[in-house]
């Protein structure tokens, strides 16, 4: 038997206890939860965390995620079969859930703004609907990958405004998008709408996001009906996930809401979350987004997402899009950061926009917890590879 030494400060406390899909050499990926400096293997708990993924489990429901958490907490307060822990620079981590299908918002009233003046100078930086629904689109859940997969540069057609004719190539001004994804548990019929006060029946947990976008494809390609190519190459991950029921502690108000949105988005108590994120550039700290200043919460995407009648299923994630502040060194892209690229900043001494080959991305993030505790949400990380 051992007994795992819970450092006061770790954001993988008993506060957290975020699940993930690991294995170590000679076994089959399983489902664990991260404890500390350690993994535990959930097998002794109960036999649904055999599967290589989260999505048996979360199928059954917020009763069940209240009970067997709290069994977790027991558990990992005491003694425990020494062949259940492993270190966790021991163990591979996987995806953690199967996608069923994945919707992308944008959320940001900061980051939005700044795009509607990078792409359209000259108009209002909002569209006529943005302050009146969670804007999003439907992106490709088959390319969604976890954190450490390599991202390989992607191609399409590419029209610079002064080109005479659009070419195609690898893209030139490859970009990422820092935001946080919510995972749904327990999935709602088709025809049914899930209410915003029903948010937290339904979501499971939350993940770190890395939305590569291909800026070149996507301003060619985005109108008349929005993000393709240009997104659905790649889509990065966290390996924990943070449970919907560790995060009390991190909610907060979101933004003030103006005009007052229509009924079916009001909230009795919105779902803002205080979410410190931090974006490192080949290791530098480039820019450090704050999610509390996100305009829409994600219980109002989900909400929106549902009132048309749309199914929603175990293992669906959407996502937040970009999480930007007011202050340049908030934002939550490159796009922005560097004003479309006219105006690099410094990254290890060289003069940088976008993303050239070898580049790797880190985004972390941390919340409140309760009693001074921060909740931690490990990082997601990629590599970009030359275009094939």
């Amino acid at each position: 038997m051992t007994r795992i030494a819970i450092p006061d400060d770790s954001p993988f406390g008993l506060a957290n206890l975020p699940y993930g899909v690991f294995s170590t050499p000679g076994l089959t990926p399983r489902v664990g939860v991260r404890v500390a400096d350690h993994v535990v293997d959930l097998t002794i708990v109960d036999d649904v965390f055999a599967a290589p993924s989260l999505n048996p489990f979360m199928a059954q429901g917020h009763a069940r995620w209240v009970e067997v958490r709290e069994r977790i907490i027991d558990l990992v307060s005491g003694d425990i079969d020494g062949a259940a822990v492993h270190p966790v620079g021991a163990v591979t981590t996987h995806m953690p859930f199967e996608v069923a299908d994945y919707v992308d918002f944008y959320a940001s009233e900061h980051h939005a703004s700044n795009l509607g003046r990078l792409f359209r100078p000259g108009s209002e930086p909002l569209m006529p609907n943005w302050k009146h629904l969670p804007v999003g689109y439907h992106g490709r859940a088959g390319t969604v990958v976890p954190s450490g997969t390599d991202i390989v540069r992607p191609s399409g057609q590419r029209k610079a405004p002064a080109d005479a004719a659009p070419a195609y190539g690898a893209s030139r001004r490859l970009d990422i998008e820092a935001e946080v994804g919510f995972v749904v548990g327990a999935g709602s019929p088709i025809g049914a709408q899930i209410g915003v006060d029903d948010f937290d029946q339904h979501v499971f947990g939350v993940v770190l996001v890395n939305d590569w976008s291909a800026r070149d494809i996507q301003a060619w390609e985005y109108v008349p009906l929005g993000p393709f190519l240009g997104k659905s190459f790649a889509t990065s991950i966290s390996p924990w996930v943070v449970p919907l029921l560790a995060l009390e502690s991190a909610r907060v108000a979101t933004p003030p809401q103006d005009p007052e949105p229509l009924p079916y988005l009001r909230e009795k108590n919105p779902w803002g979350l205080d979410l410190d994120l931090t974006v490192s550039w080949n290791g530098q700290v480039v820019s450090r987004p704050p999610y509390r200043e996100m305009y829409w919460s994600p219980a109002q995407m989900l909400a929106h997402m549902t009132v048309n009648g749309a199914s929603s299923r175990t293992g669906d994630l959407f996502a937040s899009g970009t999480v930007s502040g007011p202050d340049r060194d908030q934002r939550g892209a490159f796009i922005e950061l560097t004003w479309g690229g006219k105006e690099p900043i410094e990254v290890n001494g060289a003069p940088r926009t976008f993303l050239e080959d070898g580049d790797e991305v880190v985004i972390t993030a941390t919340a409140p917890g309760p009693s001074g505790a921060r909740i931690g949400f490990g990082e997601v990380s990629g590599r970009v590879l030359p275009a094939r």
